[in-house]
C-alpha cells in the first residue's frame, strides 16, 4: 500500500478538498460550456460571470449566505435571458441590456458592503473575484461536488434532445422536442455552474473554464459525443494541472495556474487544428419523437 509522504500535496486536506470540489466543478464546466460554444452563447457566460459576482455581494451585504446569493442571482438571471430571447435562446442585445442593469446593481452592493459589513470579513469580496478553491471546508467541498454532479447527471440526460435542438430547432421543434423547455433548463444549469465555477477560479475567470476547454475539444474533433466528453476531459486535467502547480509554487493563485493551463491547451488546440469552416452536426431524432 502506497503512503503518501508529508509533503505530498495529496495528503494535505485542504488540496483534498480542493481537488474534490475542482473536480466536479471542472466536469460540469466542461459538459455545459460544450453546448454554450454549439449554440454561440458564450456571451452568456461572461454576463454571469458578472452575474455571480453581484449576487455573492448581494448577500453579503445584506448578511445572508454567499453561496446562495450566487446561486439565486445566476440561476434568476439565466432564466431571464431566456424569457426575454426567443424559444429560451437570449440574443446579444437583450443580454447586453441586462449585463450593464446588473453591472449597475453590483457597484451598488459593493459600496453598500464596504460600507456597512466590511469589518465582519474584508477578504470576502476579493474571494468572489478570484476563487478561493484551497480555502474550502470539507462541507463545502462535499456541497459543491454534489451539486456539480447533479449538473453533471442533467447535462448527460439531456444531450440528445439537447444536441438535435442546436443543430435544427426548427426539425426539432416539429418532431415534438420541448425546445423551449431544454432552453430554460439549459440556461438553469448554465447558472448552476457558473456559481459553482466561482467557487473555484472566481467570478472574474469563470468564463475560461467554460469556454477554453469546450472550445478546444470543438477544435479537436467533429464528432459531438466525443467532444462532450472530451471538453469534460479537458477541464478536469487542466482544473488539476493547476491545482498541483499552485501547490508546487505557492506564490501562484490557483485560479491563475488553472487558466493558464487552459489557455494553453486551447492555444495548443488552434495550432493543432484550424479548421477552414464550422462543420455541420448531423444527429438523429431522440427515439420516440
Amino acid at each position: 500500500m502506497t503512503v503518501l509522504s508529508a509533503s505530498s500535496p495529496l495528503s494535505q486536506p485542504f488540496f483534498q478538498h480542493a481537488l474534490l470540489a475542482g473536480t466536479s466543478i471542472a466536469a460540469a464546466c466542461g459538459l455545459v460550456g460544450y453546448f454554450l460554444v454549439l449554440r454561440a452563447q458564450v456571451f452568456t457566460a461572461d454576463a454571469l460571470s458578472h452575474v455571480a459576482f453581484t449576487g455573492a455581494m448581494a448577500a453579503l451585504a445584506f448578511g445572508g449566505d454567499l453561496r446562495l446569493g450566487l446561486l439565486a442571482a445566476t440561476v434568476a438571471i439565466a432564466l431571464l435571458f431566456g424569457s426575454l430571447g426567443r424559444r429560451a435562446r437570449p440574443d446579444d442585445v437583450v443580454i447586453g441590456s441586462v449585463f450593464s442593469w446588473v453591472l449597475g446593481l453590483g457597484a451598488f452592493f459593493v459600496t453598500l458592503y464596504t460600507t456597512s459589513r466590511s469589518t465582519a470579513d474584508g477578504t470576502a469580496g476579493v474571494s468572489v473575484l478570484f476563487g478561493s478553491v484551497f480555502g474550502l471546508s470539507a462541507g463545502s467541498a462535499a456541497t459543491d461536488a454534489l451539486v456539480a454532479a447533479g449538473v453533471c447527471l442533467v447535462m448527460l440526460c439531456v444531450a440528445r434532445p439537447l444536441l438535435f435542438a442546436t443543430v435544427d430547432e426548427a426539425v426539432a421543434a416539429a418532431r415534438g422536442v420541448p425546445v423551449r423547455l431544454l432552453g430554460y433548463g439549459f440556461l438553469a444549469m448554465a447558472g448552476v455552474s457558473a456559481a459553482e465555477a466561482t467557487q473555484a477560479v472566481g467570478s472574474l475567470l469563470l468564463l475560461g473554464l467554460l469556454a477554453a476547454p469546450a472550445g478546444a475539444a470543438t477544435r479537436l474533433t467533429d464528432r459531438p459525443y466525443r467532444a462532450l466528453a472530451l471538453s469534460a476531459g479537458l477541464a478536469v486535467g487542466e482544473t488539476w494541472a493547476g491545482l498541483f502547480a499552485s501547490y508546487a509554487v505557492p506564490r501562484m493563485p490557483p485560479s491563475f495556474a488553472i487558466m493558464a493551463a487552459a489557455t494553453a491547451v486551447y492555444a495548443a488546440a488552434f495550432l493543432i487544428r484550424r479548421p477552414a469552416h464550422r462543420a455541420r452536426i448531423r444527429t438523429p431524432a431522440p427515439t420516440g419523437a
